[in-house]
């Protein structure tokens, strides 16, 4: 029997912002007393966003990982530089500003999930509790499912709290739990850039998702074996997603 190893991309692929990013940003800014004008159509807000975004990346690769630095801090510094021109003479920075950001976008308040998502986890789940029937829609036996991202570390939970059940396991990480209990996660593992220490569309992601399963599948009860399963990818960036996929041997699908 064929089995399913499908890994999907995160951001772009099962959630997206539920505003634009720059009206967000802007909104919050003129709560906090940031003059930064129409906050509907913030175009100094973006260009001073994506400017500061690659200014910190350079600084401080990989979400800050690369220096020590940390993700909260890396994004720290882009919110309060981003905001910084728009500062009056002697207007200090609103410290609460960054701390309302991280938080609105460390959790299903700053996203909005796409809706065949969580019906697609449903079926999932239900499949793979139940007896392989001979005529299902799905023709995997067993399907294990892990996020293949280019993120920081805020991914699991935002995807927590949008209801799914997420496994532990991360590169550098060990499951504290029972294997198979693992295995019955909607999600069973992430890989995220910020632990591989590269992004997408280097092989090293996909490779690091492949090592995860073989150590997962070692004395599992059902006897599942690596050579068993299928790799299929899912994302919406044809360079980092399809074409990443597509050196790494896995099969993909671009959405």
């Amino acid at each position: 029997q064929k089995n399913l190893f499908l890994c999907l991309d995160a951001f772009g692929t099962l959630f997206t912002p539920s505003i634009p990013i720059p009206v967000a940003y802007a909104r919050a800014a003129a709560r906090h007393g940031i003059h930064v004008g129409n906050t509907e159509n913030p175009k100094d807000v973006q260009s001073h966003f994506r400017e500061q975004f690659k200014s910190e990346s350079h600084r401080n690769p990989n979400y800050g990982r690369a220096t020590g630095m940390g993700a909260e801090r890396w994004w720290g510094n882009v919110i309060h530089n981003t905001f910084i021109p728009f500062l009056r003479q002697g207007q200090q920075f609103p410290k609460a500003l960054t701390k309302e950001l991280l938080q609105t976008y460390s959790s299903s308040e700053g996203y909005t999930m796409y809706r065949d998502v969580r019906p697609f986890f449903d079926m999932l789940r239900s499949h793979n509790q139940s007896q392989p029937q001979p005529n299902s829609p799905w023709p995997w036996h067993k399907t294990v499912v892990g996020i293949i991202t280019n993120s920081d570390a805020r991914v699991p939970d935002i995807l927590s709290s949008f209801g799914l059940s997420i496994g532990p396991r991360r590169v550098g990480t060990a499951d504290q739990r029972e294997r198979n209990a693992s295995l019955e996660d909607d999600i069973t593992f992430v890989v995220l850039s910020y632990d591989v220490g590269v992004e997408k569309p280097d092989r090293k992601m996909f490779d690091a998702a492949v090592d995860i399963l073989e150590d997962m599948l070692v004395g599992n009860e059902e006897g599942l074996m690596m050579g068993s399963f299928e790799k299929l990818y899912v994302g919406d960036d044809l360079e980092k997603d399809y074409d990443g996929a597509a050196a790494a041997g896995w099969d993909r699908i671009l959405l």
